[in-house]
């Protein structure tokens, strides 16, 4: 008998046991009530999410676990993070960021990129989060001006507001952010000159990044004690002046140098072909003039070349580079004679521009060691001779191939090409034959004045794509005659 009464008993008490531990057992992580009210505060300030971005954001619901959200110190939010996909506008938010994102304390990186339509001014709460570190507001729609006391977020190591309509001018106050590894405040609408205060971002540096602005005056000459740049981005602009000789400085590790669409003037320096880790150099659209410095042999590494739209003269250096990815020398006053063999030995170049450089070559006698990557060939305005017939059908994925103004001369229907080719120009040249049908899925065409003759097929060109030929007709030209 004892032995039946003790084991009910037993049981019993072991059930209350568990059941006290599983009711006194803390509950599953909760993020904490202000981080939950300042982020559907955000949420309500939101007028349209097409893809459901913020679907998953539930009052009641672990905010920690909400889509964008992450917790890294207990139950509090440290980093949101919301993203669009470019040229998609699916994946958008349209409305205003609310200022109750400010109850986010221990928030140390904010991430809006790409969402298109985000818009209000600069958000202000930011100086209001003590743990702040990153901020990436990118490719939306924010205006009005950069906050003149930017330079009291002195715990900031990134800054990005790159892709919006700020205007007015880039605050002085920014040099007192000297813990910056990045400042990219391009795509903007910003005025003024580069404030020089940037020399005190000294220690960690690695991206200054304000292409695409309304900036002016001379380019500030105070790189030399910005060591750890590695990427310098100040195209679009409306700079004068010629290139900072302390730029000289950052030579062990500058990787991107990218100067294009200004009116920079003088010779193109001699310290720019000791930069030995060099990857991108775009120096495109300005007025330098002069030649280009012998040492430019010295860049064996760099991928991307850029020296088009400027007025640059003979003799271009023979380069020892490797392999170069993309090379544009076009519309300067070179007389190259014909394509130079470090490229068409080049394994890897996929972007070949040499427009009006004075080539005067047969295009069947130029034998590249490699077609495959061949995206883009411009090799209008020159002397060129003979037919591409043979080069076009050795490309697997070209997209452009631009030869007017030149003395080609083939049958235009012996071509044939990649389903990827969109654009093609071969006007102003000797070809002859009728226009094939298969030029009906292209982009752009152009094969005006040359020697084609017969009936057009069906096509979408206007009558400018096919004028000044010996016979063409039929849509959009006059009609065949019976």
């Amino acid at each position: 008998m004892y032995s039946l009464t003790l084991v009910p008993s037993a049981l019993f008490q072991l059930l209350v046991i568990f059941v006290l531990c599983f009711l006194t057992a803390p509950s599953a992580a909760r993020c904490h009530v202000d981080d939950e009210t300042g982020l559907l505060d955000f949420k309500s300030g939101i007028r349209a999410d097409p893809f459901g971005m913020l679907s998953s954001w539930k009052k009641g619901t672990d905010c920690c676990k909400w889509n964008g959200v992450t917790c890294l110190s207990g139950d509090r939010v440290t980093s949101l993070a919301l993203a669009g996909r470019p040229n998609n506008l699916t994946t958008t938010l349209s409305g205003t960021i609310s200022p109750s994102l400010s109850k986010l304390q221990h928030l140390d990186g904010i991430y809006f990129q790409d969402l298109k339509f985000l818009s209000g001014p600069f958000p202000n709460f930011i100086f209001s989060l003590p743990k702040l570190l990153f901020v990436y507001i990118e490719n939306n729609n924010l205006s009005g001006s950069i906050p003149a006391n930017i330079g009291k977020l002195i715990q900031l190591e990134a800054l990005s507001l790159e892709g919006n309509r700020f205007t007015g001018t880039i605050p002085s106050s920014i040099g007192d952010l000297t813990r910056l590894t990045q400042l990219k405040l391009g795509g903007n609408l910003l005025t003024g000159t580069v404030p020089l205060s940037i020399r005190r971002l000294v220690r960690n540096l690695t991206l200054l990044h304000l292409e695409r602005n309304r900036l002016s005056g001379a380019i500030p000459d105070f790189f030399s004690g910005l060591s750890e740049l590695r990427s310098i981005k100040l195209s679009y602009n409306k700079f004068t002046g010629k290139i900072p000789v302390s730029i000289a400085a950052l030579t062990p590790k500058l990787g991107y140098l990218e100067l294009a669409h200004n009116s920079l003037t003088g010779q193109i320096p001699d310290f720019l072909g000791k930069f030995h880790t060099l990857d991108t150099l775009n120096l495109s659209w300005n007025n330098f003039s002069g030649t280009v410095p012998k040492t430019f042999a010295n860049l064996t590494k760099i991928f991307n070349l850029d020296l088009s739209h400027n007025k640059l003269v003979d003799p271009f250096p023979e380069m020892r580079v490797k392999g170069i990815e993309s090379l544009d020398l076009s519309y300067n006053n070179f007389h190259l004679v014909s394509i130079p063999q470090w490229v068409t030995t080049s394994p890897i170049i996929y972007s070949l521009k040499l427009a009006k450089c004075g080539i005067k070559m047969k295009l069947d006698d130029w034998k590249p060691t490699e077609t495959y990557f061949y995206d883009y060939i411009d090799l209008s305005e020159n002397e060129i001779t003979g037919s591409p017939v043979k080069l076009l059908n050795r490309t697997d994925y070209l997209v452009g191939f631009y030869a007017s103004g030149n003395k080609l001369k083939f049958n235009l229907e012996s071509l044939k090409f990649t389903k990827t080719l969109k654009y093609l120009d071969l006007s102003h040249n000797l070809v002859f034959g009728k226009v094939p049908k298969l030029f009906s899925g292209l982009t752009e065409l152009n094969v005006s004045y040359n020697h084609l003759c017969g009936q057009l097929p069906s096509t979408k060109f206007s009558a400018r794509a096919f004028a000044g030929n010996d016979c063409l007709c039929g849509s959009p030209l006059p009609k065949c005659k019976a």
